[in-house]
């Protein structure tokens, strides 16, 4: 993790890099060295710890209500958390570069000759993220959330008891607290891996130089995004899996096409793997595996850990207050988001098995209603009526909503499935990408929606459409209904949708239309 320095007379240069005017701009926003923190109200309605997602739209839509709440805000490191600092922002931002360079490789089949050699300019792009990153830290910025009337405060949190936080020299009473501390990159205890060295989403986007030779440990979605995004940036990627096909929690067909993908770019994959030690040296880092009984070895430069997330529930004394928690599961919840102490409450990644951003989002608006306006407990808002899309990032992305067919399967719910393939979609015939499917899982015997699952280069932007319909309770009849644009890939949607309607037309419903007919 990022360290920053404990006085702010210290060099930042020496906690954060590279040293350029694009993260001095983060630095001034999201953890400023001059910063004196407020001197703390008597007593506040709410206290965050964490200025992550779902701290800072806890603290903001508090704060925001206009009804005078006094709520302050803890941050040790940075504000805005993984999502502006290291995940979102930045690894969308390599993304998209490195789906420029895949644009440029496959413009002969639109007509256009490509270059032989395609010029990367490794560090251009990690600049470029820079200057991304900062522009848009301005939203999550200390000085933006005292502007809102929130007090802001750098420093590490601890709770004293039930009633109070020590932060750096000063003690905050409160009514209720939020614990909003996030997760980090978990360590993977692999044997020499600490002594070679390694890097995780919270150290990759510090790069300058490209990596001629990178191992990606992890078949998850964060492995995946960036194992495909570096190799099209032009490092030589080996991924390393230890399960036998990639995003094996996603539907199975799905994930095959993200694989073959993999495979046709070029790629290394060692699935089915257990890695055994690393060692460091004159010429690389040496990676023993383990794969179908047969041990074999690796070097590469750089090795990066995708492979699974930590809570950072440490340090804050969770314990004097009765709040349970798991080191590696994290702080217990129920389904209000209340913790063991019913005056503590958490949001976020530190929490949720959900860790996407829009999940902390979501959950935050959740802590907001059942801490400040559920009185006696009336009208408490559950997490567990959330129907939560999520998006990996790939190329083509994978979107899902709702359950899987081995879910449905489990609950007992009979289930039918419609499936569109892409490849009889005009507009993705146009676009060259007819390599996806749309697929609608529904209650037997019923248009209800169950779950979709979408594969497409822009999935994350067509999966809304089905959530809303599956929030609002509305079901394939009403999205066949619907007029979609023409031409449009979300037209895969409609025709899924129409399909289920076509199942519809039994012989018997034939007879009652030619009926129907008759009399017309």
């Amino acid at each position: 993790m990022t360290q920053f320095p404990k006085h702010a007379s210290d060099r930042y240069e020496d906690f954060i890099q590279p040293v350029d005017e694009y993260n001095r701009d983060l630095i001034a926003n999201v953890h400023p060295l001059d910063w004196v923190n407020p001197q703390p109200a008597d007593l506040y309605d709410l206290v965050v710890i964490g200025a992550g997602t779902a701290g800072l739209v806890v603290a903001a839509g508090a704060a925001g209500l206009g009804l005078g709440l006094k709520v302050a805000l803890i941050e040790k490191n940075l504000m805005g958390g993984d999502c502006l600092n290291v995940g979102c922002v930045p690894s969308k931002c390599v993304i998209r570069s490195a789906r420029v360079v895949a644009d440029i490789r496959d413009a002969m089949n639109f007509g256009i000759n490509p270059p032989s050699n395609i010029d990367i300019d490794f560090g251009a792009v990690m600049e470029r993220m820079r200057k991304l990153r900062a522009g848009i830290s301005h939203h999550d910025s200390a000085e933006r959330f005292r502007n809102l009337g929130v007090d802001v405060f750098l420093g590490s949190a601890k709770f004293i008891d039930g009633n109070s936080i020590a932060v750096n020299n000063n003690q905050l009473r409160f009514k209720k607290a939020v614990v909003a501390t996030g997760a980090r990159a978990a360590d993977p205890r692999i044997e020499g891996l600490a002594e070679a060295g390694y890097l995780t989403n919270e150290t990759v986007f510090s790069l300058t130089d490209r990596p001629k030779r990178l191992a990606v440990i992890g078949g998850g979605p964060i492995g995946c995004e960036l194992a495909q995004a570096f190799h099209r940036l032009g490092c030589e990627v080996t991924l390393l899996h230890k399960n036998n096909h990639l995003l094996d929690r996603e539907d199975a067909d799905a994930a095959e096409i993200v694989q073959r993908g993999f495979v046709r770019e070029g790629v290394n994959l060692i699935l089915g793997s257990a890695i055994a030690r690393v060692e460091k040296t004159d010429t690389g880092k040496l990676i023993h595996y383990q794969q179908n009984g047969i041990s074999n070895q690796i070097e590469v430069d750089e090795i990066l850990v995708g492979a699974g997330r930590s809570p950072n529930v440490e340090g804050l004394n969770l314990e004097s207050l009765g709040v349970d928690y798991d080191k590696h599961r994290g702080i217990v919840v129920n389904d209000y988001l209340q913790t063991t102490n019913p005056r503590i409450y958490a949001a976020g990644d530190i929490c949720m098995n959900w860790k996407f951003t829009h999940a902390a989002d979501a959950a935050a608006r959740i802590v907001i209603k059942n801490t400040l306006f559920s009185p006696f407990g009336l009208g408490k808002s559950k997490l567990s009526d959330l129907v939560m899309p999520w998006v990996t990032y790939t190329d083509p992305e994978i979107a899902h909503v709702g359950i899987y067919a081995k879910e449905a399967q489990a609950q007992g719910i009979e289930i039918d499935e419609v499936k569109i393939p892409f490849s009889i979609v005009d507009r993705a015939i146009y676009d060259g990408e007819t390599e996806g499917f749309v697929k609608i899982l529904h209650q037997r015997g019923s248009d209800r929606i169950l779950g979709a699952t979408i594969v497409a280069r822009h999935a994350g932007e067509m999966i809304s459409e089905i959530t809303l319909a599956i929030a609002s309770k509305q079901g394939l009849n009403t999205l066949s209904s619907v007029i979609h644009s023409y031409p449009t890939q979300a037209d895969a949607i409609k025709k899924a949708a129409d399909a289920y309607r076509k199942t519809l037309l039994t012989p018997r419903t034939q007879s009652f239309l030619k009926i129907l007919t008759k009399f017309s």
